[in-house]
Parts: C-alpha cells; structure tokens; sequence
C-alpha cells in the first residue's frame, strides 16, 4: 500500500468552502492543492474535482460529486481529535458546532478530562478529547 487517506465528499459545491473553514479553525493547517472541474465537466465548472489538504501532520482528500447521492456524512466514521488543552478543545468546539449539531455537548463523560462529539456545518463528525 503506498498510501491511505481520509477522504470526504462533499455535495451542493461545498467542498472548497469545507475546506477553507477547517483550515481557519485549525492552527497547522493548509491546502495543498485544488483541481477544478472545467467547462466540459462532468461537474460544475469551478467545483472541486480533487483536492487536498492538511491538518497538522493528516492529509486529507475531498470532492464535491458530481453524482447527486442519497447518502452524505455519517457519525459513524468521524474525526478524532486529541487536544492539548483546555482553550483549544473549548476553540474547536465552538467553531465545529458551529451550524452543525452537537451528539455529545462538552463535558465530563468519566472517561476523559472534557469531550465533546459534534456534527460540522457539513456534516463531517468530529470527536474532540481532551485528556
């Protein structure tokens, strides 16, 4: 295997947006590269045809589909986040749940310091921990 990466596709044209907020929300992060659809398709011009980006030392891959699905995000696959303090679990959180909607509120659950679990503005799932 020369690679495995985390890969998100996105519907409704929002990848780049996705993008681009998780980059503002997460300090070490960037995108890396972004290629478009073309006015010959199959997608819709300037859309995210393939793209990449990073989040700390995690490469990520997302596209916006051209194929309109009947299945998107599901919170049994989601991200795990290992904060390293209080500010940045409380930073993420507030800007995750942001148009989104929280599965775990931030708290004290017994099995960790403070953790919250939300759903992102799309659809992406997000465990925050904070040990």
């Amino acid at each position: 295997m020369k690679q495995m990466l985390p890969f998100f596709m996105f519907q409704e044209g929002v990848a780049e947006e996705a993008m681009n907020h998780y980059v503002s929300v997460f300090e070490d992060a960037k995108i890396q590269a972004i290629e478009r659809y073309g006015p010959d398709g199959p997608g819709e011009e300037g859309t995210v045809l393939r793209a990449r980006f990073m989040v700390k030392d995690q490469e990520f891959m997302c596209i916006d589909s051209h194929i309109q699905h009947d299945f998107t995000f599901t919170p049994s696959i989601s991200m795990y986040i290992t904060c390293e303090n209080e500010e940045e679990i409380d930073h993420l959180y507030t800007e995750l749940k942001e148009g989104g909607n929280e599965l775990m509120p931030i708290g004290d659950y017994g099995f960790s310091q403070k953790f919250a679990w939300v759903n992102d503005r799309f659809g992406v799932s997000w465990q925050l921990n904070l040990e």
